[in-house]
């Protein structure tokens, strides 16, 4: 199989004829194969308990204990702590793309890494991303370019396009409740 991985002139064309949204854009995000998704100003805090989460039990209102949320302009990311952020960018994607998700270098150097993240051809949202600390505070702001998103065409456009529980979402998605088929 060949995976082809969308140029800058693809990715520019597929945005300026509506196939690919990405709201806001800015000129400045498109990159050499893909695209750099800018920090939201909502983060979660995944807190640490020994109090169990079931996830085949969970209600929406027992899963918020498990994090403390919130909205800033710049926040700092404590050592070895788990958060989960958004991206500033609303992202609609066709249903002939998929698109992996990648800290940008910088980032990763700093320590910080996210664990492996696709976007389904199909989705349709804010991108909600895991965050693992480094080993020493790092500070965020708001509207920083912090994901890279690189695209691919798929073999053929997907038959059943993404259309689960997070499609539409905006900010930061806990878990959703509860899960019935795993």
């Amino acid at each position: 199989m060949r995976y082809v991985i969308l140029s800058d002139f693809d990715l520019r064309n597929y945005i300026k004829s509506g196939r690919l949204l990405i709201e806001p854009f800015d000129e400045s995000i498109v990159r050499e194969n893909g695209l750099d998704l800018r920090l939201g100003n909502e983060i979660c805090e995944l807190i640490e308990t020994d109090d169990i989460l079931d996830p085949y039990t969970m209600t929406e209102d027992n899963v918020k204990k498990f994090y403390s949320c919130w909205r800033a302009e710049e926040f700092i990311i404590k050592p070895y702590r788990r958060y989960l952020m958004t991206t500033m960018e609303y992202v609609k994607v066709p249903p002939e793309l998929m698109a992996f998700v990648e800290l940008r270098s910088t980032f990763a150097r700093m320590g910080l890494s996210i664990p492996p993240t696709i976007i389904d051809g199909g989705f349709e949202g804010q991108i909600t991303i895991e965050l693992h600390g480094s080993s020493f505070p790092v500070k965020l702001r708001y509207g920083t370019r912090f994901l890279h998103v690189v695209f691919s065409r798929v073999s053929s456009p997907i038959e059943k396009p993404y259309r689960g529980s997070y499609q539409g979402q905006k900010g930061v998605r806990l878990p959703r409740v509860p899960i019935d088929r795993l």
